[in-house]
Parts: C-alpha cells; sequence; structure tokens
C-alpha cells in the first residue's frame, strides 16, 4: 500500500465566482481570490505545503449539483460554528450533525451555488 494520500485535487463548481467565493470565505474565514485559469475562473482554497487542493471552479464544463461525488472540509471542532456560519450566509444544511461512531461526526449542506458538501469533524 502506498503512503501517498491517493486524493491531491478537487473542483467545486460555481455560477456566480463572487457569491461563491464570499459564501466559502465567510463559513471558513478565509480570503478567497478569483485567477484565470486556461478560460475557466478559479479561486484556491487554502492549502498547506504538500497538502490536498482545492478550487471554485466557473466554467461551461462544470455544472453546481446535489448529486455525484462528495467533497468532506475539515471542520476539526468547529462543526456547530461552521453549521450556523452556512445558513447565515445563503447554504442549507441538508444533514444535521450526525455521529459515526468513533470516526466523529458528518453534516452535510448546500453550498451558495446549489451543490452538496460536507463538513467532519473527529470529535
Amino acid at each position: 500500500m502506498s503512503d501517498k494520500n491517493v486524493i491531491n485535487w478537487f473542483e467545486i463548481a460555481a455560477t456566480d465566482m463572487d457569491r461563491a467565493m464570499a459564501f466559502y470565505s465567510k463559513v471558513f474565514d478565509f480570503e478567497m481570490a478569483p485567477f484565470d485559469m486556461q478560460g475557466s475562473l478559479m479561486s484556491f482554497f487554502p492549502m498547506p505545503e504538500g497538502g490536498t487542493g482545492g478550487a471554485l471552479i466557473k466554467s461551461p464544463e462544470n455544472t453546481p449539483s446535489m448529486d455525484g461525488s462528495l467533497v468532506y472540509f475539515n471542520a476539526e471542532d468547529r462543526m456547530d460554528t461552521l453549521l450556523e456560519r452556512i445558513e447565515a450566509n445563503g447554504g442549507a444544511v441538508v444533514m444535521p450533525r450526525t455521529s459515526i461512531g468513533e470516526h466523529g461526526f458528518i453534516a452535510m449542506f448546500r453550498d451558495s451555488e446549489g451543490n452538496r458538501v460536507a463538513l467532519h469533524s473527529p470529535a
């Protein structure tokens, strides 16, 4: 078995980049900025050196969806705070904080663009 992380990049579709950046910035308390990447508009999530990265993307090939792949954001010990911010900033909680036993808690939400996204907290 490899000791490398199998996931190294993800993209979350946006139809309104300003709205999507504002949503994620306010929910997670970090700044995002748009960049033109080969004809697509992208905005990168913070990424530690050598860690998994990702971005919001606005392009004709990407459509927000409540179906398909699911990205889990690290909620650390602030899941309840993040869920409150999601609702306060144009998103909706679609599955509240739910125990997954010894693995912690998960929750799912619809972001400002209509994507199903999730949170995970180890405690």
